[in-house]
C-alpha cells in the first residue's frame, strides 16, 4: 500500500479527484445528524454524504462513492472514524475541516480519494490511515 504521499491543500477552486461526494465511517447515527447539520450550516448541504457500513468493508473506495445521497445511514458502523472527501474543491475542504473542528464531534482519520486510492477497499484504507496517523505522532517528538 503505502504509495500515499502527503500533499499540501491549497485554495483552488477546481474541483478535487473523483465523483463529489463525503463517504463516512464510524460515526453513530446522532453523529451522523451532526454531520448533515454541520453540511447545512456551512451551505454544503447539497454535498453527497455516504454512510458506510460494516457491510461495505471490503468495498471499493470508487465504488461506495458513487451510491446515493446518505446511503446507509442510521446503519451499524464499524469502530474507526474517517471521512474521505471526494470531488470538492480546495476551498469546499477548507471550510468543511474548520467547520468539524467547531462541532465538537471526535476526530476522524480525514482522506481524499486519489487514483491510487480508489481501487483500495475501505478497510484498506482505514488500515493505512491509522498507520500514517501513528506515524504523524511519532514526528511530532
Amino acid at each position: 500500500m503505502g504509495q500515499g504521499t502527503f500533499k499540501e491543500i491549497g485554495e483552488s477552486a477546481q474541483p478535487m479527484y473523483g465523483p463529489r461526494g463525503m463517504l463516512v465511517c464510524g460515526f453513530a447515527p446522532a453523529e451522523q445528524d451532526a454531520i448533515m447539520k454541520f453540511l447545512g450550516d456551512i451551505l454544503l448541504a447539497d454535498l453527497p454524504v455516504i454512510f458506510a457500513t460494516t457491510a461495505n468493508s471490503e468495498e471499493r473506495l470508487g465504488d461506495l462513492l458513487t451510491r446515493p445521497d446518505q446511503s446507509g445511514r442510521n446503519a451499524d458502523c464499524g469502530p474507526v472514524r474517517a471521512i474521505v472527501l471526494s470531488g470538492i474543491t480546495e476551498k469546499e475542504l477548507h471550510r468543511i475541516i474548520s467547520a468539524y473542528r467547531d462541532v465538537g464531534l471526535p476526530r476522524p482519520l480525514w482522506a481524499s480519494l486519489t487514483p491510487f486510492s480508489e481501487g483500495w477497499t475501505l478497510t484498506a484504507l482505514l488500515e493505512e490511515l491509522k498507520k500514517e496517523r501513528i506515524a504523524m505522532g511519532k514526528n511530532k517528538t
